[in-house]
């Protein structure tokens, strides 16, 4: 009778393989050299249904600061503002809240 090797097991904490379900998703929208201000503005109006103050807020923030996080919710949901968000052009990801 023979005896198989000795194999090493690594143990991974099950932490590392699921992420805290309570930490969001969030929508970000990167600046482009390609889509005007106003269109953008009317992409936040349009699509999220923002006011007009806030879409523009939002707007001037990724015109500035390069990026921001227009939206958070659940994978799903960023996954469909993501898709959204290139339909009409705009440069997006989606990440884990921070």
């Amino acid at each position: 009778m023979s005896v198989a090797p000795a194999i090493e097991r690594e143990t991974i904490d099950v932490g590392q393989l699921q992420a805290d379900p309570q930490r969001p998703w969030v929508c970000i929208v990167w600046d482009d050299p390609v889509n005007l201000m106003t269109y953008v503005t009317m992409v936040f109006m349009e699509y999220f249904r923002y006011p007009k103050e806030k879409a523009h807020r939002l707007m001037l923030t990724v015109h500035h600061e390069g990026r921001a996080v227009v939206n958070s919710g659940t994978r799903e949901e960023m996954e469909r503002d993501v898709t959204a968000l290139h339909g009409y052009g705009l440069w997006a990801t989606l990440a884990r809240d921070e």
